[in-house]
């Protein structure tokens, strides 16, 4: 009897280690406060899933991927997660605190919660105000978001190094986007310097109804906010752009906004002025709305050698530069700037 329960059990052992890896991975978990009713996963290799979220915010889906990292998207906002074929893997999360409140549980879990780690630390790192830094302040902060990230890893041993390739590259890669910026905001300032008289434009589409030429303010200051509305840096400045706005709405400041969305981005003109409009409907965008009619390649566009987006100018009554590259909304140099001016 002993020998064939043994038997039996030493056939059971046999069959389970011959069975084939799942080759699939089981991603599941709840999201306290769901932002919508699914989420989704891609790479930048053409991969895109979305998996249903209950209106109590449990989900659970099986995969078959291609291990790696994917981003994970929940209603506006985004998170890099690790995945690989054979894994269990969960998350949980408040979408009030979303990059603070989310973790990670189960196979490589590690993987995917030392990457929130890191872009909470690049949200206190990297700013638009990181930018207006001279170089070598500037440097210092970077090496110093670089320091903190190191720390970082070394708490996460068991992970090989070469699994933070790309956060390593992307020091590299902020150092030359500064230096892209400063030597475009050199050559600005030499071509474009303060007291100039500004490049004009006239016969822009105005969303109210008619065009609109920049003589039509003259006589005022002109807050000039360059943007697209495939950009997202520009549409993250909206909020900030309507709260200057209302705050200098009866001083003698005039805020336009100068679409560039075109054919190149649209497929044709009549489809980019439509995604303009929308834009305006939805996000109730205030002060003065025009569309380049030509986008990038319009005059105006090309004289204030715009070649990214969002670009902020200031021009003042008489129609001289004040600043060719004015701060940002969400800068607090902008209100120093227009009290400053005295507007």
């Amino acid at each position: 009897m002993k020998k064939k329960f043994l038997g039996a059990l030493l056939f059971s052992i046999v069959i389970l280690s011959c069975q084939k890896p799942k080759d699939f991975v089981e991603l599941y978990g709840e999201i306290s406060n769901p932002a919508s009713d699914s989420i989704t996963l891609t790479n930048n290799k053409g991969f895109k899933k979305s998996i249903v979220v209950s209106s109590e915010g449990i989900f659970s889906d099986t995969l078959k991927i291609t291990e790696g990292r994917y981003t994970l998207n929940h209603g506006k906002e985004y998170a890099t997660i690790y995945l690989k074929n054979g894994n269990k893997t969960s998350f949980t999360l408040d979408t009030e605190a979303f990059d603070e409140s989310l973790k990670f549980k189960g196979d490589d879990a590690d993987k995917s919660n030392v990457l929130v780690e890191f872009l909470l630390l690049r949200e206190t790192y990297i700013n638009d105000d990181l930018f207006d830094q001279d170089q070598d302040t500037f440097e210092t902060n970077i090496d110093n978001f670089k320091t903190v990230f190191e720390n970082l890893t070394s708490n996460y041993s068991s992970i090989e190094s070469s699994y933070f390739k790309e956060e390593y590259e992307l020091f590299d890669q902020i150092k030359d986007y500064y230096k892209r910026i400063t030597d475009q905001r050199l050559a600005i300032q030499n071509e474009l310097s303060e007291g100039n008289p500004s490049p004009v434009f006239e016969g822009y589409e105005n969303y109210n109804g008619g065009t609109t030429a920049l003589s039509d303010f003259k006589g005022k200051f002109v807050y000039i906010d360059v943007w697209a509305t495939w950009c997202s840096p520009c549409k993250q400045e909206i909020p900030f752009l309507k709260e200057i706005e209302a705050k200098y709405h009866d001083r003698d400041i005039e805020f336009v906004s100068i679409s560039i969305d075109d054919e190149s981005s649209s497929g044709s003109m009549k489809k980019a002025k439509k995604a303009w409009k929308t834009m305006v409907d939805d996000k109730k965008l205030t002060g003065c709305q025009l569309i380049a009619p030509n986008g990038w390649k319009t005059d105006f566009i090309a004289d204030y050698k715009i070649n990214g987006i969002p670009r902020f100018i200031l021009i003042d009554p008489k129609g001289k530069i004040v600043d060719a590259d004015a701060p940002r909304p969400s800068s607090k140099k902008l209100i120093k700037l227009l009290e400053k001016l005295g507007v």
